[in-house]
């Protein structure tokens, strides 16, 4: 990571070091702006609905904007807590993160699955915040040894810390979270510095596990249904393809500048299936077409390349480590959301973060990002002196 941010160095103003720590407006202005937008999202597609059923056709809205302020919150109070503080208790955070995934399984199920605590009013997904808490556990592990290459011993090690908290998220069942930390703990594998080797085995594991999950017949009916109907778009409209279909006819029906705000028929009358949380982005396509689609990406593009700029003038690996484990969180959230409303990868459970429905992935990753903000505000004039960047 030191030779990454040195060949950044003298590129612009943005990747200088600065004397007083100054947090990244850019980050809280986007992730902002996108839980606004979300917020209007949700209400486009549920305000009619709301109004037939309820009379109050603002709940929906008024919810995901007191999830967006507790985020906002937690965005703040994070940022100013010293991310290095969290080094010292790495087994307290992934204790208590394995402790909240255990006790999960106990919860009432809820569609066929035990994903959420309720909290009175509200309810706690604790998977959400798993993913911090094993972004910051992978972080110090990998950055606790004193080479530059990663040893066999900490990669094995890495990997079965995430196997545990990925296999009890595969209880609940939840295949797409599941595949989420995965996708952590391989890029934060090989940015902590493994060897060709190391990634070829890890590779080749890879495939063995998935021909496994096949062979062992240990996926559930519906998760085989949507990978069936991935592979065969056009079949089964009515069913297991009912959602791609819909969405796509959504998205479509944009074409350039959309429709106009509220005036989306697929989203107005509620014709998309999870459209507040899932399929948030088929809410923005239809109303803003493929122009707006376009700016939410940019948006998501620059979040996450502002993220790993923090990555590459980190004070210290640990905070590189933590800045690369986000920047791997937010990219296949994005990519899996957008992805499968467009037919791209299959229709997974993932939410498009800081916009769909929902506080616990909003706010779990608002402090991800918070804590990123910390790295970022811990930078010193002299953060590219070898005696400076502790490992």
């Amino acid at each position: 990571m030191a030779v990454l941010g040195r060949s950044l160095d003298g590129v612009g103003g943005i990747f200088e070091d600065r004397p007083r720590p100054t947090p990244d407006v850019i980050v809280f202005v986007l992730v902002a702006a996108l839980m606004a937008l979300g917020s209007v999202m949700v209400y486009s597609s549920t305000f009619v609905r709301l109004d037939e059923e309820t009379g109050d056709p603002t709940s929906a809205m008024r919810r995901q904007m007191i999830f967006a302020g507790v985020a906002l919150v937690t965005y703040v109070v994070a940022s100013m807590i010293d991310y290095r503080l969290y080094r010292r208790f790495p087994f307290l955070i992934y204790g208590i993160m394995m402790i909240a995934l255990i006790g999960v399984l106990f919860a009432p199920p809820q569609k066929g699955a035990t994903r959420w605590i309720p909290v009175g009013a509200f309810q706690f997904q604790p998977s959400e915040f798993a993913k911090v808490a094993l972004i910051v556990a992978l972080a110090s592990l990998l950055t606790g040894g004193a080479g530059r290459r990663l040893s066999w011993r900490s990669l094995g090690t890495a990997l079965l810390m995430a196997a545990a908290p990925g296999f009890l998220i595969f209880l609940q069942p939840d295949l797409g979270t599941m595949l989420v930390v995965g996708f952590i703990t391989v890029g934060m594998i090989f940015v902590a510095g493994s060897s060709i080797r190391q990634m070829l085995v890890l590779g080749a594991s890879g495939v063995v596990g998935v021909m496994a999950v096949f062979q062992l017949d240990v996926l559930k009916s519906y998760q085989i249904a949507r990978l069936a109907g991935f592979l065969d778009q056009a079949s089964d409209l009515q069913g297991v393809n009912w959602n791609l279909y819909q969405s796509q006819i959504a998205i479509g029906s944009g074409q350039l500048v959309g429709r106009g705000l509220f005036q989306g028929t697929q989203t107005r009358l509620s014709f998309i299936p999870s459209q507040t949380t899932d399929f948030i982005f088929t809410a923005v396509g239809e109303q803003f077409g493929f122009i707006g689609g376009s700016a939410v990406i940019l948006a998501y593009a620059i979040l996450i390349w502002r993220v790993l700029i923090v990555a590459a003038v980190a004070p210290n690996a640990f905070g590189s480590m933590i800045s690369v484990g986000m920047a791997a969180l937010l990219s296949f959230h994005v990519f899996v959301n957008i992805g499968m409303t467009v037919g791209l990868v299959p229709v997974t459970g993932l939410p498009l973060p800081f916009m769909s429905a929902g506080g616990s992935a909003m706010i779990a990753m608002a402090g991800g990002l918070g804590i990123v903000n910390s790295v970022w505000r811990s930078r010193s004039p002299v953060s590219d002196r070898p005696e400076a960047r502790d490992l």
